[in-house]
């Protein structure tokens, strides 16, 4: 049985007083989550602040990027070293946002979470088509890729310890959302492709998230499907009355 990881990645958002407010009520809110994965992934700025407010709670503490090298003169990037310092589990890789905005690749995904691992934090490595990649046909092809390069040379037990994260690009932040069964049989794809990769044994121990305009409204028909492991929340992890709600899906 694949524990549920809910995630909320807040982006380039909340100072560390709102970060804060929205972790004081999401504990307040919290109630059990005994049978679910619980996780925020504030800005580098926040880390800090939020981490020891997590301290002692079930809420895990996640970074929304490290770079691949442990210390040196890499002027702004942050390290995973520094990420455990701070209390982090888990860190996010190639975000969509990542790849089309900053021109990271799947050769520099794979460095990453493979630095990553090398550090003792869980990678959530995010795949994903575009909307012409899609309308195109393309869409199976594209994430299969990613998947491989992604986790290209790696041990069936380094692979069984990252979450993949499925984020169709054209619905994150628009309101689109894949439907359940559209997602359902990419998350299927990619179980397979990890099956060719690692074996099937560890292929079925690893969470699949979705990611993309996942709501209060129709998260619990995404969470009902088979081979949908949880969720990796943007705008709506925001909010604490939202995220709560995502995060108790029935």
């Amino acid at each position: 049985m694949r524990t549920p990881l809910l995630a909320g990645n807040w982006k380039m958002y909340k100072t560390t007083g709102e970060a804060r407010e929205l972790i004081e009520a999401l504990l307040h809110g919290l109630g059990d989550v005994s049978d679910r994965e619980v996780l925020v992934c504030p800005p580098f700025t926040a880390l800090q602040t939020v981490g020891a407010l997590l301290a002692g709670t079930p809420v895990k503490l996640g970074a929304q990027d490290a770079y691949t090298e442990t210390q040196g003169a890499y002027t702004g990037a942050i390290s995973p070293l520094m990420l455990r310092d701070l209390g982090c589990t888990y860190v996010i890789a190639g975000h969509s946002e990542r790849r089309a905005i900053f021109g990271e690749d799947d050769a520099l995904i794979n460095r990453k979470v493979r630095a990553a691992l090398a550090h003792g934090l869980l990678p959530i490595m995010c795949v994903g088509e575009t909307k012409p990649q899609r309308d195109a046909g393309q869409a199976e092809t594209i994430v299969v890729a990613q998947v491989r390069a992604g986790l290209a040379g790696m041990t069936p037990e380094q692979i069984g310890q990252i979450v993949i994260a499925y984020e169709p690009v054209w619905a994150i932040g628009t309101g689109d959302t894949a439907t359940p069964d559209d997602a359902q049989a990419m998350h299927a794809t990619i179980r397979r492709t990890l099956a060719e990769l690692a074996g099937t044994d560890v292929a079925a121990t690893v969470r699949i998230q979705y990611g993309g305009s996942v709501k209060p409204d129709n998260v619990d028909e995404l969470m009902a499907q088979p081979d949908i492991d949880g969720a990796l929340v943007g705008g709506a992890s925001l909010k604490a009355d939202s995220f709560l709600r995502i995060v108790h899906f029935h």
